[in-house]
């Protein structure tokens, strides 16, 4: 199973990313938000970054949502391209785990998209019969 499709849209990009848990789908949908922002190939993953999220609300779509611009957060204030991502606990309005990636300054890569935020428009995470699906749009 691939782990992320980019979604085409009018005037901004999502993306959709699969997997056969709902914390791999979480993961997958990070990682496919990083390379709309860089080729993660030339980027390391020395750097350990604890991220922790709560929603207000007992939804999963808004933990995603906090969960992709609070790592949009650490890439914007910390100066990091984030690369691997690991999810400890999944709960219906917390979610914890860390991110893993390297300076922008030591990586010899490009940024090819700037990401603002993950929105609300179109957001879905779904199970199907073998899958979790979420599909994000981002303000770019």
């Amino acid at each position: 199973m691939k782990s992320f499709e980019t979604i085409e849209h009018t005037a901004d990009i999502g993306i959709r990313a699969f997997g056969s848990t709902e914390v791999e789908a979480f993961e997958n949908a990070a990682y496919g938000m990083f390379c709309l922002i860089a080729d993660l190939e030339k980027v390391g993953a020395r750097l350990e970054f604890p991220v922790e999220v709560e929603a207000e609300e007992e939804e999963h779509e808004t933990l995603l949502v906090e969960w992709l611009n609070e790592l949009l957060y650490t890439y914007e204030s910390n100066g990091v391209i984030l690369k691997r991502f690991h999810i400890d606990e999944l709960g219906v309005t917390r979610l914890k785990g860390v991110a893993y990636g390297a300076p922008i300054s030591e990586s010899p890569v490009e940024i090819k998209t700037d990401i603002k935020a993950a929105t609300y428009y179109q957001l879905r995470v779904e199970q199907s019969e073998d899958r979790w699906v979420t599909e994000v749009i981002f303000d770019v």
